[in-house]
């Protein structure tokens, strides 16, 4: 694949936008095979098999990435929405290229797998595979979500049977059932999910007579929110990661 088209794919702009990289020697590449380093190209038709190959554009290294898996650390106060209405958008929070991938011949980036409320932190997830988005947030794939419920009252072992059992939300006569549901202290629960209706943590627990003052999400299939992934930071997701998103993780 032609170095100018290699980084078309990775979000760096079009492919007269690539060219003029190259061109003016802001790309460097990397063969870990060739054990060479970095080299400067200036010539955007050169041919590289792109799986392998490292980049380094204006100075930032790249790493070439057919498809995009990234994990969000979700700071509260974002709107997980491209026009986002009042907050900002999570996507400001994402370097360029990856909001700039094309797909399928259009620029759309990376989209967020479902979404989480302004005041929502934790694990959030984005790629721009579609059918890694359909299945990390299809209900019917029955993907286990946990989440960090802090209350305004006290909640009891009586609450979290109702949670278990399944509340009726006001807009569907259909019970909602918690996957999982562990009391932490007097005002702390771990819920788990496997489905993802509109603010419907919040909803469950208005349900059963109590509120939603904090809400974190830190846990999907059996894959955690690393320690060390500050929020509003982000990192890629390796294979190992994709294989943890899937697992039951209960």
């Amino acid at each position: 694949m032609q170095l100018q088209d290699i980084l078309y794919s990775q979000g760096f702009g079009t492919r007269r936008v690539c060219a003029g990289l190259v061109q003016r020697g802001w790309v460097a590449v990397c063969d870990p095979a060739a054990d060479a380093g970095y080299q400067p190209c200036q010539d955007a038709t050169t041919e590289f098999e792109p799986d392998v190959l490292l980049l380094r554009v204006q100075g930032v290294d790249w790493p070439y990435r057919a498809k995009a898996y990234v994990l969000l650390h979700k700071p509260a106060g974002t709107e997980c929405s491209q026009k986002p209405s009042t907050y900002p958008s999570i996507y400001t929070l994402l370097p360029a290229p990856l909001r700039q991938r094309p797909t399928k011949s259009t620029v759309q980036g990376v989209q967020a797998v479902g979404r989480l409320d302004q005041d929502t932190t934790g694990m959030l997830l984005l790629s721009d595979d579609g059918q890694f988005i359909h299945r990390m947030s299809s209900p019917k794939k029955h993907v286990p979500k946990v989440y960090q419920v802090t209350t305004k009252h006290p909640v009891d072992a009586e609450q979290a049977a109702r949670l278990l059992a399944g509340v009726v939300l006001d807009d569907d006569p259909t019970p909602v059932k918690a996957a999982a549901c562990e009391l932490v202290g007097s005002h702390r629960l771990d819920l788990t999910l496997t489905e993802g209706k509109y603010h419907q943590v919040k909803r469950m627990l208005a349900a059963v007579g109590n509120r939603v003052e904090g809400l974190h999400r830190s846990k999907i299939g059996a894959m955690e929110l690393p320690e060390d992934l500050a929020p509003g930071a982000w990192r890629w997701l390796g294979e190992e990661d994709l294989q943890r998103l899937t697992q039951p993780g209960m």
